[in-house]
């Protein structure tokens, strides 16, 4: 289904070929053209392109074109999403090639001088495909719940808050910022070619628990990575890096678990 609106006087669509309860479109929206990668496993036997020309502001964020396509034009359009502040991690796609949270992303950042812009929009890869942008996170968690990323000490529980200074804090500080969203994980080269591996989010969970000095299992979580679909699988191509909304330092992580595996040192 193709929707086609527009919002100057000398090109206005008849109000009949506008989404009725659509919202009036402001003076200065501009249109974009949305190519959306469309699968119903009830009607398809393979993904196909659908594309939308809907109206937007430089200040809407890419979520909102998803919610006016369902809203106004197709409501069978399926995606995934929550809070829309970037904290939730629900809503991680692939946009013009590249792992993004649609709630993040704003069209200032998107648009072309030419006006005539085009989003392309599709689920991230490595993961298998349920409907249109919504993808089965079960592999994507098992692997998490893997590397046993949670505390674990042997007995004599403290009666209080267990202390760490703050240099100790600020050696994994970085990889407890981690949403879950899978964006980096689904941006890697290795994960697309073997589903196996445990992948870019999975290492990071360990690393954030490996260097955690209240932490007794490091050297368990240490074994668990030393596999051959373990932390060795990283080709440092820093595509986990690149797509992370939370700005961590995703290969960095990587690199410091593996030297503690050479070493078998925090």
């Amino acid at each position: 289904m193709t929707a086609a609106t527009t919002h100057n006087n000398e090109d206005q669509l008849p109000a009949s070929d506008l989404p009725a309860d659509a919202p009036p479109i402001p003076d200065d929206a501009v249109m974009v053209t949305v190519k959306l990668l469309r699968y119903n496993p009830e009607q398809d036997d393979e993904p196909h392109w659908e594309s939308y020309r809907i109206p937007t502001l430089p200040s809407d964020r890419v979520l909102n074109l998803l919610h006016y396509i369902k809203w106004y034009v197709d409501g069978t359009l399926t995606f995934r999403r929550s809070c829309a502040h970037g904290v939730c991690g629900s809503d991680a796609m692939r946009i013009n090639g590249v792992n993004r949270l649609a709630c993040k992303v704003l069209m200032k950042d998107m648009l072309t001088k030419d006006g005539e812009t085009t989003l392309t929009i599709e689920p991230i890869k490595g993961l298998p495909l349920e409907k249109d942008l919504v993808v089965d996170m079960d592999p994507f968690f098992e692997a998490y719940r893997a590397v046993q990323p949670y505390l674990k000490t042997t007995g004599n529980e403290p009666t209080r808050e267990r202390i760490q200074s703050v240099a100790e804090r600020e050696r994994f500080d970085d990889t407890t910022k981690c949403i879950l969203c899978a964006a980096c994980t689904t941006s890697c080269p290795v994960y697309w070619s073997d589903g196996n591996y445990f992948g870019p989010a999975a290492i990071v969970n360990a690393h954030r628990f490996i260097f955690d000095s209240r932490d007794e299992a490091a050297e368990e979580r240490l074994d668990i990575l030393n596999d051959v679909d373990g932390v060795w699988r990283c080709r440092t191509t820093f595509n986990c890096t690149d797509a992370c909304p939370r700005g961590i330092q995703v290969t960095k992580a990587i690199q410091e678990v593996k030297r503690a595996l050479m070493f078998r040192r925090r």
